[in-house]
């Protein structure tokens, strides 16, 4: 059973598990298919929406454990209890690193791109977004000297390493493909780090890339989240975000072993399928 089934309407439809309870209770679950033989369960107070864009089905479900969730192709993209780690790890490193202290932009470069993309799976609306030829040709080029670009890069629960890896070090390797042959001169830095987010039940990747090196200090870090964020960040500090640049064994084995670079014509799929698989 797979969490979103199209219902023959046009309409995503969460999938629950009804399982009795003590006493004849029956308790709904939302069931997201991490694999063929792997699954994670959240229990549910209700669904709030069920629907179709044109090129995404989406859910908003209420979780018993997580409150709000938000579901786009039957995968876990948000919840209301712990969106900060995501949000904080995606959006302020590269802002805090970047030698300015906002976000200025002409009319035709950046100094930080984001890619909050969904996942590449097969028949998705953007896994091209994840390519050498996206990366050297569309999105460098857009990004002004010194400039930051940095993406979510997925997960960890594959463990089968003989057979693919891990996505982090594949995003990783691929992003330094496409900084790798616009200037063989550029002194440039290419930075994978991780954030465990409980929704998820896994550890989480990004990557982020420069032309310049990212060289701030802990303390560096610290005094920039003072001197350029109103408020408190909830999870980001500067001691933590350096930390989270070392990767685990089997994360460095698998990005020294790869050898594959994600190309239109040889794309590859996390497993799950988007609208376009459908069709």
């Amino acid at each position: 059973m797979n969490g979103l089934e199209n219902n023959g309407h046009g309409q995503a439809a969460v999938a629950t598990q009804l399982l009795q309870r003590g006493g004849g209770e029956e308790s709904k679950w939302y069931e997201e298919e991490i694999d063929d033989d792997l699954k994670l369960c959240y229990s549910l107070n209700s669904v709030l929406h069920r629907g179709t864009s044109k090129y995404q089905e989406i859910a908003l479900i209420d979780t018993k454990h997580f409150g709000k969730a938000l579901i786009i192709d039957r995968k876990m993209q948000s919840t209301e209890v712990d969106e900060f780690i995501y949000h904080e790890s995606l959006i302020h490193p590269s802002l805090l690193f970047h030698p300015k202290a906002e976000l200025e932009k002409s009319t035709e470069k950046f100094d930080v791109i984001v890619g909050d993309l969904a996942d590449p799976v097969e028949g998705g609306p953007c896994y091209q977004l994840y390519t050498k030829c996206f990366y050297q040709n569309v999105l460098k080029p857009k990004l002004e000297d010194h400039g930051i670009f940095v993406t979510q890069a997925i997960f960890f629960l594959d463990r089968r390493a003989s057979d693919r890896s891990v996505d982090l070090a594949r995003s990783e390797f691929v992003v330094r493909a496409g900084w790798a042959s616009r200037r063989s001169d550029a002194q440039g830095d290419v930075k994978a780090y991780t954030a465990h987010v409980p929704s998820f039940a896994d550890t989480w990747g990004w990557v982020m890339a420069s032309d310049q090196p990212f060289t701030l200090t802990a303390q560096q870090i610290n005094q920039r989240i003072v001197d350029r964020i109103d408020g408190e960040l909830l999870y980001l500090s500067g001691e933590f975000l350096i930390s989270s640049t070392i990767l685990n064994k089997s994360v460095c084995l698998s990005l020294l072993n790869e050898t594959h670079v994600y190309t239109e014509d040889d794309a590859r799929f996390i497993y799950g399928h988007g609208m376009g698989h459908c069709a």
